[in-house]
């Protein structure tokens, strides 16, 4: 199993792992990650898929964009998937990596097969308050004061107010998140939340016609964990909870969320492609 990397396409960071003749896995991360957040679980899908992680524009090794819009966003991956010669992928995203998964199928169902949304919030109003230090990092008037300022420490400390424990974060990680801006990361999140703000995602899931897998943490801090019964109203979705963990799952149970999607990819690997032709 090899890996190897695309540096810049379409404005993205990719790196490719697994061999190239297996089903393709897209996974997309979310605001202000990167594709290394993948990394604990990337062995195991790697062993039955061609995995390919993207770094979304001004985003951990990727150059910044003139606009941060969800839809954008989505048209980039497709533009990647369309030079790579890929159809019927099975598209990961994680937290608001799930919108840009959402937007992708809806732009091109041709290029997904299927979708798998980890820790994605359906809705605005499933929100929770956030912790104190990521009010401190996201908002003015500390924002734009700390943001630039930020040690190691204090980005780990960040991440781990969205999970139920502690856990370990990779050194590559935090390089990543070091290289994100705070007006690109606020740029980000203006997008994310204009998209939630038009349609839901399980509105915009239920008017699709893809098989959906959703995982999320029954700790999750950031987002409702109640709230994933939200896409128990899309016909094609199956919601699994994960108890015990929080918004990062990769890092918290890399073992059950890998096993879950390997399940999911095996089980629509055996459903013929639906005809999305008008």
């Amino acid at each position: 199993m090899g890996e190897y990397d695309v540096e810049h396409s379409h404005g993205m960071h990719v790196v490719h792992d697994g061999p190239r003749q297996a089903p393709p896995l897209l996974l997309i991360h979310g605001s202000g990650a990167a594709g290394v957040t993948w990394g604990p679980m990337v062995p195991a899908l790697a062993a039955h898929h061609h995995v390919i992680r993207v770094d979304l524009p001004g985003c951990g090794q990727s150059p910044p964009a003139a606009s941060y819009d969800v839809p954008g966003q989505a048209g980039r991956v497709a533009a990647l998937l369309d030079d790579l010669g890929l159809r019927h992928v099975t598209v990961v995203g994680h937290s608001s990596g799930g919108y840009v998964a959402t937007a992708l199928a809806e732009q091109r169902p041709d290029l997904v097969g299927s979708l798998a949304l980890i820790s994605t919030g359906p809705r605005l109003d499933a929100l929770l308050p956030q912790p104190f230090i990521l009010r401190a990092l996201l908002a003015p008037p500390l924002g734009p004061l700390v943001w630039p300022r930020r040690s190691d420490a204090m980005i780990r400390k960040g991440i781990n107010a969205t999970t139920a424990r502690p856990v370990r974060i990779p050194d590559d990680a935090i390089a990543d998140q070091k290289n994100i801006t705070y007006r690109t990361f606020r740029k980000v999140l203006r997008g994310n939340n204009a998209y939630l703000a038009e349609r839901s995602v399980p509105d915009r899931l239920a008017a699709l016609d893809v098989d959906v897998l959703v995982i999320f943490g029954a700790a999750d801090p950031r987002w409702d964990p109640a709230s994933a019964h939200h896409y128990d109203a899309v016909p094609t979705a199956r919601v699994q909870m994960l108890p015990g963990v929080g918004h990062l799952p990769m890092f918290e149970a890399p073992e059950a969320t890998g096993e879950l999607l390997l399940a999911f990819t095996a089980t629509v690997a055996g459903t013929p492609p639906r005809d999305h032709r008008a």
